[in-house]
Formats: structure tokens, C-alpha cells, sequence
């Protein structure tokens, strides 16, 4: 087993590797910007390396700075976390390179999932069902034009080295095409350093299911299952719920094993998330993501299996020790994503923590790096605190929930609390009839 793991990132997740690193008996280091010399994933770790001012480009992002920490401090692998460099082939590369163990996947599959154009046509050609749409990149106006034509409108127009909604564009009918196409060009470019788009059908009202895989390097290939992360604003995540309210066990059954069989053919390891479209009773692969999600906390409570512990494993070349009819799903979990960001006009709300309280109970969970007198930094991205709830049905899940929510007390900046407080309570979610539309008419997207 390793000796000493870095980890290439910050806040929670920093924390959440920490603490897996720590009862399976290896050091940690930490690695941290001058903004967040106080940070608790610093104070917490066995030693720490300060890699850089604010800027996450001077520092999260500094590829040698990182690679430096990792030489002078004596570590044999580096956990990236989510974000950061995380799905960065390069990087991955590099630590292998400098004699290092990167806990992930290989550095090809990394490149060919960041590619959404390349994803889609590995995917479709294992089997696994696509939304409707060019076939790769669309390089003009004209050939958008034939796609539209092809598939219908409305249509989609992404980017092909895309996430989280950046250019990514609407064409509801052929007038609003050349806008769209334009839009989502600059914006790729400018967001990602490459213009390349591609088509897909527009959907006008489904649910966006993903599903946990792992993958050890013999060949061993199992799913924990699929999660709803429908609830988004401007394509990010704010909730999600493992299972989701619109899959019954047999769908679940059949789409955990055309991914498994899929990701067996393409030989795959390590932790990875393919994200679908769900509507009128069928999927659509949209991208997969090759790292750690935001959102495992509640895979691991439905399943009961400590995901970070197994990459660590799995990248020290054990195997899984398991099969998929080991895995058992049990009850029902929530996320909500807590941000410093105002609950109304989701301006940012960086500034000292006054005071701290994080609920408590059975199935209660807090995913958090805060305390009172932190000065969450205006650098990085908004999310403060993931809470999660565990119970054995969904109705007692949100009764949980709500309680939990009413315990919850961040002072000294706005959090989005309040915003999770009145999802939880409208009749809509409890019902769980909602779609990836449906928290965007809740707020009212005031600042679209």
C-alpha cells in the first residue's frame, strides 16, 4: 500500500481523501494556495506544501509546483479529487512519468472521455444508446443546417471540449441556428482553447441520470448504481438522490449492465460516472466524467462502500474483491450542495464565517472544510458544504432532510440553505416530478 498520498486539490474533497488515506494508514500531504494557508484540509494533513498565490492557475493548476510538492515531501501518489486537474490527461501523464502513481484513470481514457465528440463515438460504438445527432464535430453553418434538418428541432449545439454549460447553445427553430452556432463557437474557444461543437437533439423534459462505475486494472467491472442529478441551474448540480424517483430496479438492472460491459470492452480503471439523458423510458449517454463526482456521497450510502478507498486501492493494483451481485443497494440518500452564494440572486458571498453549526443525527452526514472564523476566499468555486441524508425510504429521506436543513447554520455569509429549504418543502420535488428544467422555473433564473 502506499506510503504517502498528495492531493492535488482543496476544501471537502481534500478532507474527504484525507480521512480515507488515514484509516487505511498513509500520510497525506496537502498542497495549498497563500489564500488558504489556514484552510483545514492544511491544518489537517500530516504536511503541506504551499504551491502558489490566490489565483488557481498560479497554484491548483500549477502542474510543476505540484509535481515539486510531491518530490520534496517524498510522496508515491497523488489523488487529484474533482476539478482542478483532475481530468487533465497531461497531468496524469506527467506523474506517471516522474515515477508516481496518479489515483485515476489511465491518462488515454482521461483524453478520449474529455473529448465529448470522441466519448460519444467510443460509447455508441460499445453499445451504449446515444441522444440523436451529428456525427462528430460540426466544422460550419452548412453542415449544422443538414444535422438540424436530419434530427429536428430544436437542437443542441455543444462544446466539444465542454462541461458545466459552457458553450453549449439552443437552436429552437432554423432562425435561431446561425445565433446559436456563432455563440457556442466563441464561447468553447474561449472557455476550453478549441471552438470544435457538435449537434444533438434537444429534449425538452428529461432527467439526467448518471451511473458510479469502478474498475480494478484485472478486468473487474462493477456499478453502484445510478444517481438523479436533475436538479440544476445553469447546468450545475445543486441536489441529487441515489436512487432516482423516475427508474424502477429493472431499468436500473439494464442500464448498470451496458455500462459495466461497455467500460469492460474499453478496459477501463478506476472510478468513473456516465452521465444520461432519461425521457419516456430511455437513456441517452451524454459524456462521461473520469474522476471521483461531487455527488458520491450518496452512492456510498445506499451501497456502503467507501468509493475514495477503493480508487487508492485499486490504483495500488489490488482487485475489486467483489462482484456485481455483492452489491446491495439499501434505502434512499440526498445531496444538497451548499454555496456561498446568495439564495435569491446567486451572487457570490465570500467573507468570514461568523459561526459554524453542522446538523447531526442518525443518516446525517456533512461533508464540510469550515469553522468558525474561516474566511471562505473569493478565488475558487462557491461550494462551502455538501449535506447528505441517509434513510430507508425516500418520504423519510426528505423528512430527514428538512430537519437537517433547520439544524443547519452557517452566519457571517449568505449559503444557499434557504433556497434547499424551500426545494424541499414544495409538493413538486416530494413527488419527485421534476426534470432538468424544473429548477430553473423554481427560481425564476434571475440573473439569466
Amino acid at each position: 500500500m502506499f506510503q504517502k498520498v498528495l492531493i492535488a486539490n482543496r476544501g471537502e474533497i481534500a478532507l474527504r481523501i484525507q480521512r480515507a488515506c488515514r484509516e487505511l494508514g498513509i500520510r497525506t500531504v496537502a498542497v495549498h494556495s497563500t489564500a488558504d494557508s489556514e484552510a483545514m484540509h492544511v491544518r489537517l494533513a500530516d504536511e503541506s506544501v504551499c504551491i502558489g498565490p490566490p489565483a488557481a492557475k498560479d497554484s491548483y493548476l500549477n502542474i510543476p509546483a505540484i509535481l515539486s510538492a510531491a518530490s520534496i515531501t517524498g510522496a508515491d501518489a497523488i489523488h487529484p479529487g474533482y476539478g482542478f486537474l483532475s481530468e487533465n490527461a497531461r497531468f496524469a501523464e506527467m506523474v506517471e512519468a516522474h515515477g508516481l502513481t496518479f489515483i485515476g484513470p489511465s491518462p488515454a481514457h482521461i483524453r478520449m472521455m474529455g473529448d465529448k465528440i470522441a466519448a460519444k463515438a467510443a460509447m455508441g460504438g460499445l453499445g451504449v444508446p446515444l441522444v440523436p445527432g451529428s456525427d462528430g464535430e460540426v466544422p460550419d453553418l452548412a453542415t449544422a443546417r443538414d444535422v438540424a434538418g436530419r434530427i429536428g428541432y430544436p437542437v443542441l449545439i455543444k462544446a466539444a471540449a465542454g462541461g458545466g454549460g459552457r458553450g453549449m447553445k439552443v437552436a429552437q427553430s432554423p432562425s435561431d441556428l446561425e445565433d446559436a452556432f456563432r455563440l457556442a463557437r466563441t464561447e468553447s474557444a474561449a472557455a476550453f482553447g478549441n471552438d470544435a461543437v457538435y449537434m444533438e437533439k434537444y429534449l425538452d423534459r428529461p432527467r439526467h441520470i448518471e451511473f458510479q462505475v469502478m474498475a480494478d486494472a484485472h478486468g473487474a467491472v462493477v456499478h453502484f448504481g445510478e444517481r438523479d442529478c436533475s436538479l440544476q441551474r445553469r447546468h450545475q448540480k445543486l441536489l441529487e438522490e441515489a436512487g432516482s424517483p423516475a427508474l424502477t430496479p429493472a431499468a436500473r438492472d439494464h442500464m448498470g449492465a451496458t455500462v459495466t460491459a461497455a467500460l469492460t470492452k474499453l478496459g477501463y480503471r478506476n472510478a468513473g460516472t456516465l452521465e444520461f439523458l432519461y425521457q419516456d423510458g430511455q437513456f441517452a449517454f451524454i459524456e462521461m466524467n473520469t474522476r471521483l463526482q461531487v455527488e458520491h456521497p450518496v452512492t456510498e450510502m445506499v451501497c456502503g462502500i467507501d468509493l475514495v478507498r477503493e480508487q487508492i486501492r485499486i490504483a495500488d493494483g489490488e482487485t475489486l474483491g467483489y462482484q456485481q451481485s455483492d452489491i446491495r443497494f439499501a434505502g434512499h440518500a440526498i445531496e444538497c450542495r451548499i454555496t456561498a452564494e446568495d439564495p435569491d440572486s446567486f451572487l457570490p458571498s465570500p467573507g468570514r464565517v461568523a459561526a459554524f453549526h453542522a446538523p447531526g443525527g442518525l443518516g446525517v452526514r456533512v461533508d464540510s472544510a469550515l469553522y468558525a472564523g474561516y474566511v471562505v476566499p473569493p478565488y475558487y468555486d462557491s461550494m462551502v458544504a455538501k449535506l447528505i441524508v441517509h434513510a430507508p425510504t425516500r418520504a423519510a429521506a426528505i423528512s430527514r432532510l428538512r430537519r437537517a436543513l433547520d439544524e443547519f447554520a452557517v452566519l457571517g455569509i449568505e449559503t444557499t440553505l434557504a433556497l434547499h429549504r424551500r426545494i424541499v418543502d414544495d409538493p413538486g420535488f416530494q413527488r419527485g416530478d421534476y426534470t432538468i428544467h424544473w429548477l430553473e422555473q423554481f427560481v425564476g433564473d434571475p440573473t439569466g
